[in-house]
């Protein structure tokens, strides 16, 4: 503790009896003033942890769903990112993706029907590699919920990232 000069004046006019009681006080005082910070930090709640940063590989591959492998087209490239919502019932509509992309189901529920047949089920919380020129139909097989999903596609400048059916092919 820093003594000021008005505390010094005041201490050397002090008796000895006066300055033997004080310190007597200061002796007392100082573990209660220990037991009252250390009960002050136990009572404080513990700062919390820092949250740790989390990263999970949703999908990692080299070929779309149908297993045809993924390749890309040449020219300055292009990323982008849709987010799609499809209502209860309702289709896409028979397309062609002339570039690589890669969907990411937020909720709901999407079947994509080739036209051999061959269907794929995504459902919330799963990734997938869409086909590649080849036409497809997305349909929400949901009567009540809207299928949301946030799609990735890797092109190049100017090149569509859909193109739609004239007429919807036969089965």
């Amino acid at each position: 503790m820093k003594i000021s000069p008005s505390m010094t004046r005041l201490w050397a006019c002090a008796s000895p009896a006066t300055l033997r009681l004080f310190s007597l006080a200061l002796a007392l005082n100082a573990p209660l003033v220990a037991l009252a910070q250390a009960a002050d930090t136990a009572a404080a709640p513990a700062a919390p942890a820092a949250a740790a940063i989390q990263s999970k590989i949703l999908m990692r591959t080299q070929n779309s769903w149908d297993g045809k492998p993924l390749n890309f087209k040449g020219g300055a490239g292009e990323v982008s990112a849709l987010y799609i919502e499809i209502p209860p019932g309702q289709q896409t509509g028979w397309h062609q993706h002339p570039v690589p992309n890669f969907a990411y189901m937020l909720d709901g529920e999407l079947e994509v029907s080739l036209k051999d047949g061959r269907t794929n089920r995504v459902r919330g919380g799963e990734a997938l590699a869409e086909v590649v020129n080849v036409l497809h139909n997305g349909r929400n097989p949901s009567a009540t919920q809207a299928a949301k999903l946030v799609v990735f596609y890797m092109g190049a400048v100017g090149i569509p990232l859909t193109i739609a059916a004239p007429a919807a092919p036969d089965q």
